[in-house]
């Protein structure tokens, strides 16, 4: 039987979608082509007991009232799946030589935090401070679907937000005469966009850093149990999230599509599929070149010549016979630079490949629940993350597997280097398992172009008016990913809602 929406890939905006639409009364069949449903935010088990998610550290706007929080209450889940508050005085710790600072969620402690390590520039970090709360009103405010009545509202904001339209963190940065040493404080989660502030739009770290300043979180029982959840939701309405099945083709007549051709990888064997309207949930630009590019209009045509996101490096890591709590480590990140100057520190390892002093993040999923699960009780997880240019990763790959191997360690070893210098004296001695994975691994195991981390890259040519939105120009057919909305757990099921609001005409989200 044809269902009512045959969605094309399983990443979060897509489970989303899919759970609204089933939990509406809708027929709905998903196609993936990876062993486990949720894209990037899907979870792998190794060595039979330590368990993993593949991207996903921290989340926002999972608060009462807020984005996550609405889309779990309209699907009933919002009791079985609950979230843990990072510690609000300090949810991101920022390390750099001569300089610790601990970001915390009110924006008037940070002024004063960061005004006692920089007494003279006390004007300048307030200004800057309020320029990003203001930004922030202003960007909530023109999020869609717009609302006059909320334009006419805010017009200070909204005017103040749209002079920052072709500005990235940097501009921001100089405009405002930061010193270089709070530039780099501020900017230190750029791993969370693996881009740097001169490169970074500033909208996409405003929405990033206030986002994080209202509340960052971590699910009660993992991530596992959120992707579960809306799978069940799904499933227990009649609906079907069909594994190990590729698209290969994506069937078009009169510049309507009515189905796709997909490959059952565990039979080998080619089926047809079919649906009253397609969800494209895969990369829009791979799906645009299978269509045709041609069958789009030229504005959706000029939308999809996107750049992708850069890629990264990630350690999965497993301690043994330590506290890492009494080193440090707790309900919030590390991030770490041995570089004054970000832009620098991203050249020297994106461009460069060099990792001599790299700057990474540090995260310890154990920590952040008392729902254990992850890894034996005796064993505590931590995980490690920095870029990595998916180009010379993909030729190291396929010239030499063995400069492959060894570049990879080469990152893991400059990494423990740092930790066991600045943290944790002896880690090494602690490790009772750890996997690398690179940009290559994120292409092969995510199903992502380029190793991709967010979709389009998060620079202000594609954070503006231009930017691709669920709209394609075909009929019966709709975008909703990363890079069609936005990255990240929360703007992804952000995006998944917003076109279930679109087509089932049942606001959820508000204006908030």
């Amino acid at each position: 039987m044809k269902p009512d929406y045959l969605i094309v890939g399983s990443g979060l905006s897509a489970l989303t979608f899919g759970a609204l639409m089933a939990n509406s009364g809708k027929t709905v069949q998903i196609l993936e082509a990876h062993e486990h449903p949720g894209g990037y935010g899907h979870t792998f088990t190794m060595a039979k007991k330590y368990t993993f998610n593949a991207q996903f550290h921290y989340v926002w706007d999972c608060g009462e009232g807020q984005t996550v929080n609405k889309v779990l209450k309209k699907l009933g889940l919002d009791q079985e799946i609950t979230f843990e508050r990072y510690d609000p005085q300090g949810f991101d710790h920022m390390r750099m030589p001569g300089y610790a600072l601990d970001i915390p969620s009110e924006p008037e402690e940070l002024i004063q935090r960061l005004s006692a390590l920089f007494p003279e520039f006390k004007i300048n970090i307030r200004q800057f401070v309020e320029a990003v709360e203001k930004t922030g009103e202003g960007l909530k405010t023109l999020s869609p679907p717009i609302k006059p009545t909320e334009l006419l509202k805010h017009p200070i904001e909204v005017f103040g937000t749209v002079l920052y339209l072709h500005s990235t963190l940097q501009d921001v940065f100089d405009k405002f005469q930061l010193p270089q040493a709070a530039q780099t404080l501020l900017a230190l989660q750029w791993l969370d966009f693996l881009l740097p502030p001169n490169q970074l739009s500033f909208y996409a770290w405003v929405a990033l850093f206030r986002g994080y300043q209202a509340g960052a979180f971590y699910p009660t029982q993992h991530f596992e149990s959120v992707i579960n959840a809306l799978v069940k939701v799904i499933e227990s309405h009649g609906g079907q999230v069909l594994l190990n099945h590729e698209v290969k083709n994506f069937r078009v007549v009169d510049k309507t599509v009515t189905g796709v051709e997909a490959i059952d990888l565990t039979t080998h064997q080619t089926h047809e599929f079919t649906g009253d309207t397609v969800i494209c949930n895969i990369d829009p630009k791979k799906a645009a070149k299978m269509i045709g590019v041609e069958k789009f209009s030229k504005t959706v045509r000029r939308k999809l010549d996107y750049e992708y996101s850069a890629s990264n490096y990630m350690v999965y890591c497993v301690v043994k016979d330590i506290d890492l709590r009494d080193y440090g480590f707790g309900k919030w990140n590390l991030f770490h630079t041995g570089h004054q100057d970000l832009n620098a520190a991203f050249a020297q390892m994106y461009d460069r490949h060099d990792f001599s002093n790299p700057s990474f993040a540090i995260t310890t999923p154990t920590f952040l629940t008392g729902a254990r699960g992850d890894c034996p009780e005796d064993c505590q997880i931590v995980e490690f993350l920095t870029v990595a240019n998916y180009g010379y990763f993909k030729q190291l790959r396929e010239t030499s597997h063995k400069a492959y191997t060894q570049k990879k360690q080469e990152i893991l070893d400059s990494i423990l280097d740092v930790v066991e210098k600045h943290y944790v004296p002896n880690f090494r001695k602690h490790m009772v398992f750890h996997i690398t994975g690179s940009p290559t691994t994120n292409e092969r195991f995510c199903w992502s172009p380029h190793g991709n981390s967010y979709g389009s890259s998060l620079t202000p040519r594609n954070m503006g008016l231009g930017r691709l939105n669920q709209e394609t120009s075909l009929k019966d057919f709709y975008f909703c990913n990363a890079s069609s909305g936005y990255p990240g757990f929360a703007p992804t099921i952000w995006t998944g809602a917003l076109l279930y609001q679109k087509l089932s005409g049942d606001e959820i989200l508000g204006t908030s």
